[in-house]
């Protein structure tokens, strides 16, 4: 006899949807086995289930309808992300589970209006506490049943929940999606990752631009993969006319496992690279009154994430140390002639060897954990 059970999950983010992907395989898998269908409802990318023949799934809402507007809409966007939450909370109430994915300022909200109705709600990739407003971390112990870390320092900051086995590490996502174990060949292909917000692009792609004037090797420029239905012109608009001097590419994890070097913008490609192996250097800037503001809130001497879990691995309190795996080069360092000196001068040797014990240190993926968490007492699974 086949059963049939229903699951809340809300991942407004493309991002999260990326990780979702694999956990609604691990899903799909796990039903199979146990003999049972899934009906997934909540906010998502409906296309991650598609091929999984043991769930059905159906998003509320088109993610497109999150994405950031322009700054006279704001006013408009905070009362539309209201007018979501309590229709979300409505609807997670007639399920058993809600899954909530990252983005905190949407997801905290949602999970205060479950408590107490019953609902268990699992939370999947975590605020970065660590980093700034760490009084957060209680009020998350508070409303949520389930936390689920993706980085292992991570727990520190859980004490109640983790002694009463309501928060464990799951693994990271990225071990299930990235192709570490199949390395391909380098090339002598210099890849560029100047961000996928348009406001780092035009602050740091003509800085990067000036360093790729001065390098003879071939030159890879990777854009976000959402820009891909994009026309030349609308890439031109974008990035300058610079963009005529590189080979486009649409594909990060085919770029970083071929590449000799990669200049990258701050964020998860800084870990990508790291797990991949690409020797690579870390570039940032913003307006000065940000840079200050947000030096002001965020205690951390390093803003990348592969040094941040690399401190860890080593011991030390992450991003609280100065030991780093790669170069970051923040606001006034970041110069074409320190890009290139980076570049020159990069000890591959060393590097290998610490992105392995970071590779180590985060031991396993995340999917396999996570969907066992979401389908234990949802089905008989044990």
């Amino acid at each position: 006899m086949v059963s049939s059970h229903t699951l809340f999950i809300s991942a407004i983010e493309p991002s999260a949807n990326i990780h979702l992907k694999a956990l609604a395989q691990e899903m799909d898998s796990i039903t199979k086995q146990q003999h049972i269908t899934l009906e997934i409802v909540g906010i998502f990318d409906n296309d991650v289930f598609s091929g999984c023949s043991n769930i059905q799934a159906h998003s509320s809402y088109d993610l497109r309808a999150f994405s950031a507007m322009a700054f006279i809409d704001v006013i408009k966007k905070v009362f539309f992300y209201k007018r979501v939450n309590l229709e979300m909370i409505a609807l997670a109430k007639t399920c058993q589970k809600a899954l909530l994915i990252d983005s905190s300022s949407f997801h905290i909200p949602l999970a205060k209006g479950l408590k107490g109705s019953g609902v268990e709600v699992v939370y999947y990739i975590l605020p970065q506490v660590w980093a700034w407003k760490s009084w957060r971390a209680k009020e998350i112990e508070r409303i949520c049943n389930r936390l689920c870390a993706i980085l292992p320092f991570e727990l520190s900051m859980y004490p109640n929940a983790v002694q009463q086995n309501r928060a464990q590490y799951v693994g990271h996502p990225l071990l299930d999606e990235l192709p570490i174990d199949s390395p391909l060949p380098r090339t002598q292909e210099i890849v560029f990752m100047p961000g996928s917000r348009q406001g780092e692009i035009k602050k740091i792609f003509p800085i990067f631009a000036q360093v790729a004037k001065q390098l003879h090797e071939p030159k890879i420029l990777v854009a976000p993969s959402h820009f891909a239905t994009l026309s030349k012109e609308e890439l031109q608009n974008i990035y300058g006319e610079e963009i005529k001097e590189f080979t486009l590419s649409f594909d990060a994890t085919k770029a970083l496992q071929t590449c000799k070097f990669a200049f990258i913008c701050s964020g998860t490609a800084t870990l990508q690279a790291a797990l991949l192996q690409a020797p690579f250097v870390l570039a940032y800037t913003m307006r000065p009154i940000e840079y200050h503001i947000v030096k002001f809130f965020v205690k951390l001497k390093v803003v990348g994430l592969a040094n941040i879990l690399y401190q860890g691995a080593c011991n030390q309190q992450a991003g609280k140390s100065d030991q780093k795996l790669h170069t970051e080069l923040i606001q006034d360092d970041l110069t074409p002639q320190n890009l290139l000196d980076s570049y020159h001068n990069f000890d591959c040797a060393t590097y290998t060897k610490n992105a392995q014990t970071l590779r180590a240190y985060l031991q396993h993926g995340s999917s396999h954990n996570v969907a066992r968490i979401l389908l234990t007492n949802l089905t008989h699974l044990r």
